[in-house]
């Protein structure tokens, strides 16, 4: 089975991570720039990781509302989509920036250290919240 890549998108970058090929475990890689070139960064990664789907972060309200964050998933969400040969979902990201922050804190990391690590954290739990779910199934 080909691996599954997770992408947490945010304003200036998005966060990257990619499961082992069962998939059962997440791992991070570095995030990338959200500019111009982000679809087509992430379209080489679904060939050099032989990637069979993509998993894209949609950040709602803690009650579960849309937000302006979630409209510019959404629309990042149809790009990727558009432009790429796997499917793509989305899946619901609330709280792992939180909680990224929280681990990396408790790693030992200041806020300012943890400040480029912090996005592919949340992308891994997102990621492995996925997979998670689709192992218990």
């Amino acid at each position: 089975m080909a691996r599954v890549l997770g992408v947490d998108p945010g304003s200036k970058r998005c966060g990257i991570a990619i499961s082992d090929s069962k998939p059962s475990m997440a791992f991070p890689r570095p995030a990338i720039p959200r500019d111009d070139m982000t679809v087509t960064r992430l379209g080489e990664l679904v060939e050099e990781e032989v990637v069979s789907t993509i998993v894209i972060g949609r950040p709602v309200s803690l009650a579960g509302h849309d937000t302006a964050s979630t409209t510019d998933a959404d629309e990042f969400y149809a790009r990727v989509r558009d432009a790429v040969s796997v499917p793509v979902i989305q899946f619901d990201e609330r709280l792992t920036t939180r909680d990224a922050q929280k681990s990396l804190s408790e790693a030992g990391l200041t806020t300012k250290a943890s400040r480029d690590r912090v996005d592919s954290a949340a992308a891994v739990i997102m990621l492995q919240n996925y997979i998670d779910g689709l192992n218990a199934e």
